[in-house]
C-alpha cells in the first residue's frame, strides 16, 4: 500500500493554464517553512506533487499522499548518502515508493537524509526486507537494471522502453518494481532472476558503469516524462514553463503591426542621418535589416525597447548638432 503524509497548508494560491490547475501551497512545520507546488490535470485526472523546498534545505515537513507508481528496489546497498541521493532522483520524477533489501548494517540515515535533499520522507518511510523474494512477492511485474550481459534468456529493453512499459502495467491495476544494484558491482545473476525483464541503458560501451543515484534517476526520467505537463519547478510567482520553445513572462510576441512601425521608424531616421548612400541600394538595405530583425522573434515589449534606442540617439545626435 503506498505510504500516506499530511502536511498544514496556511495559503494557498490557485493559477489555471490550459487544462491544468496549479495549486500553491505554504505549509508550515515547526520553525521551517515551504512552497509546494500541487498539479491537478483534468484531462487524465491525475495528482501529481513538485517539491519547492523553501529555503533550500533538506527536511521533512513537506509531506504528501502518493499516487499508484513503480515501487523502487534498493538491493543491498552500502551507504547511506547513495540511499538519500537515490531518493531525491526519485523525487525529482514523481516516485516515492522506495525499498531497500538486505541494506548494509549500520547505515548512516543522518548521512542519508542530508544526500535527500527536500526527498527525506521517502527515505523515512523506506521499506526495508531482508530477502529480495520477500520485498517482490506482491509485486506482478519486475524489472531489474544492468549494463553487463548476463549468461540467461530473458528479454532486454532500453529505458525509454521500459517507461512506457510501466506506465501500461500501472494503467492496468499493476504492481511493478525496477531492481537496482549494489554500489560495487551491481546485481548479482541470482537477483536478476527474480526480474520478468532486463533494463540496459545505451552507454559508452568501454565506460558503463553508473552510481546507484544515476541510474534509478535516468529510468525514473523515462517513467514521468510521459506524464508531465511542464518544464523544470514553478514558484509562487511564476509556474513553471508549458514546455519547450522561446518563453516569454509578462510579454508577448510583437504583432506585424508593431513590427511594420519599428520598420517604418527605423527607415525613417536612417534616412535622415544619410545612412542610404543612394536610392538604388535602400530597397535591398532595408530588406536585410527587416530579415534581421524577423529572424529574432522579438516581443512588444522589445521592439518598443528598440524604438527607445533609435529616439534616444537621435535626440542625442541633434542635441550636439545644435549645440556647434
Amino acid at each position: 500500500m503506498a505510504p500516506t503524509y499530511q502536511f498544514a497548508v496556511s495559503q494557498c494560491t490557485d493559477l489555471t493554464v490550459s487544462s491544468t490547475r496549479l495549486s500553491f501551497f505554504v505549509c508550515s512545520c515547526g520553525a521551517s517553512e515551504h512552497s509546494v507546488v500541487c498539479v491537478f490535470n483534468y484531462s487524465f485526472s491525475n495528482l501529481q506533487f513538485a517539491f519547492i523546498p523553501h529555503p533550500m534545505i533538506a527536511s521533512d515537513s513537506f509531506e504528501f499522499t502518493s499516487r499508484a507508481s513503480p515501487r523502487v528496489v534498493l538491493v543491498n546497498p552500502q551507504l547511506g548518502e547513495n540511499i538519500g541521493m537515490a531518493a531525491r532522483a526519485m523525487a525529482n520524477f514523481g516516485l516515492f515508493d522506495l525499498a531497500l533489501v538486505d541494506p548494509r548494517e549500520g547505515w548512516d540515515p543522518v548521512r542519508a537524509e542530508a544526500a535527500a535533499s527536500g526527498a527525506v520522507a521517502t527515505v523515512k518511510n523506506a521499506s526495508v526486507y531482508n530477502t529480495l523474494e520477500s520485498c517482490v512477492k506482491d509485486v506482478h511485474y519486475v524489472y531489474a537494471t544492468t549494463a553487463r550481459p548476463r549468461d540467461m534468456v530473458k528479454d532486454v529493453i532500453t529505458p525509454e522502453q521500459a517507461g512506457i512499459d510501466m506506465r501500461a502495467r500501472i494503467g492496468r491495476g499493476e504492481k511493478v518494481a525496477i531492481l537496482f544494484g549494489r554500489e560495487r558491482f551491481g546485481l548479482s545473476n541470482e537477483e536478476v532472476s527474480f526480474a520478468d525483464v532486463i533494463i540496459s541503458a545505451p552507454v559508452n560501451p568501454e565506460y558503463a558503469s553508473l552510481n546507484i543515484a544515476q541510474a534509478v534517476l535516468l529510468v525514473s526520467y523515462e517513467w514521468f516524462k510521459h506524464e508531465a505537463t511542464s518544464l523544470g519547478m514553478g514558484t509562487p510567482e511564476l509556474a513553471a514553463v508549458a514546455g519547450p520553445g522561446l518563453h516569454m513572462p509578462d510579454s508577448r510576441p510583437a504583432s506585424k503591426d508593431e513590427l511594420y512601425g519599428f520598420y517604418d521608424h527605423l527607415e525613417t531616421e536612417l534616412d535622415a542621418s544619410g545612412f542610404f548612400k543612394t536610392d538604388k541600394l535602400k530597397p535591398s538595405m532595408m530588406r536585410n535589416l527587416r530579415n534581421v530583425f524577423a529572424r529574432a522573434a522579438m516581443t512588444e515589449q522589445e521592439v518598443r525597447s528598440l524604438r527607445g534606442v533609435i529616439s534616444s540617439l537621435v535626440r542625442k545626435h541633434l542635441r550636439v548638432r545644435s549645440e556647434k
